[in-house]
């Protein structure tokens, strides 16, 4: 009776775990990564090697994200089987002797009751009822360990492809900046005067003034503003890989309240042009940091503050998905580098972008022109 008892507990369902989804995940993040590092070495020999930089590094920066977030589950997923291997020792061991005693006895006496012959094919239909539940319940515990042993193998390789990434990225940047200083074909659609800039610069008290100003400190102009956004409005990508921490008109964490929308990007995340434009500004603006102001369209301008480094010069007209510039990296001496916390923990997004829309110089709400609803 203690054995039929002991065998039915052993025979319940297991706990649902998903065997090979995040070693799956991680595994397509190293592919990426692998991907991405034959990028770069074409970039490198690339005609437009700043375009080529840049999409090296958001390919990096995909990958590098998904490596982490796959390694963060998947070492939850360890954590979680071993703590549940653990609390199954002696019902594991009790299930191994039950089918070694079983296994053992090849003679058709062993399975005679004492009972007689009613006896005997009682607790034969029950043997028959619990053998398939029993090697239902080993093939469970035998997926577990296999899954154990899967996810510390991947996570063995995976730190290697993360290391490796991170060094990547970093001389694709570098060597983004050094194809930026080089670069000499871009158009310029105005020059800036350096001095009416400065008194803008000194004088200016808000964005709305510095952004009248503009037009004021523009000479040379040779060409008109680029054709309308009206067919893209609402659709345009976010300029950095990021999720919506704080929509238009809702208060930060310092509780001021902005027309824009703020973005929490990953340290030293590259910020691109979303559509083509004319560079309007870029510099430190007012206690915006490093900015970079855009024309898209006549009486459009997109503002985007917070980078640690921008690039462009006041005057190029760009394409779309030109590099404008990074994010810092404010935490970079208490942030370990190899760290494995997920991208859906908001661990690894610790810089913030402000984007700010301006139509005849009045703020627009940003979700009204690009896809907001999407994390990048």
């Amino acid at each position: 009776m203690k054995w039929a008892v002991l065998i039915i507990g052993l025979c319940l369902p297991a706990a649902a775990f998903a065997q090979q989804d995040d070693a799956e995940r991680a595994r397509a993040a190293m592919v990426m990564l692998q991907e991405a590092s034959a990028q770069l070495e074409a970039a490198e020999t690339a005609r437009d090697r700043v375009r080529a930089l840049t999409e090296t590094i958001q390919a990096y920066e995909e990958g590098l994200g998904a490596l982490r977030s796959g390694l963060r589950q998947a070492a939850v997923r360890e954590a979680q089987l071993t703590a549940q291997l653990q609390a199954r020792d002696e019902e594991i061991a009790a299930l191994l002797a039950v089918l070694q005693r079983i296994g053992a006895q090849q003679s058709p006496v062993a399975f005679l009751h004492p009972g007689g012959p009613t006896g005997t094919a009682r607790s034969g239909m029950l043997l028959a009822e619990m053998t398939p539940a029993l090697n239902a319940r080993a093939s469970d515990l035998r997926r577990d360990l296999e899954d154990l042993q899967i996810l510390r193998a991947m996570q063995t390789d995976a730190a290697g492809e993360l290391s490796d990434g991170l060094n990547a990225v970093q001389a694709a940047r570098t060597a983004l900046n050094q194809a930026i200083a080089e670069r000499t074909e871009l158009p310029m659609r105005f020059t800036q005067d350096p001095v009416r800039e400065a008194i803008l610069l000194a004088s200016a008290e808000t964005l709305e003034a510095f952004a009248r100003g503009l037009a004021r400190v523009a000479v040379d102009e040779t060409q008109d503003a680029p054709a309308s956004l009206a067919g893209d409005k609402g659709d345009l990508p976010l300029p950095v890989q990021g999720i919506v921490l704080h929509g238009a008109g809702e208060a930060d964490a310092a509780g001021i309240a902005r027309p824009g929308v703020i973005l929490a990007t990953r340290p030293e995340a590259i910020v691109t042009s979303p559509v083509a434009a004319t560079i309007r500004y870029t510099g430190p603006l007012l206690d915006l940091g490093q900015v970079v102001i855009l024309e898209p369209q006549a009486e459009v301008l997109f503002v985007l503050a917070g980078l640690d480094v921008v690039y462009g010069t006041a005057g190029e007209v760009i394409d779309a998905g030109a590099p404008l510039g990074l994010m810092g990296d404010a935490a970079a001496e208490n942030r370990r580098q190899l760290s494995t916390d997920g991208d859906d923990t908001g661990a690894e997004r610790s810089e913030t972008l402000y984007i700010e829309v301006r139509y005849q110089n009045a703020p627009e709400d940003p979700s009204l022109w690009f896809r907001t609803d999407k994390d990048g």
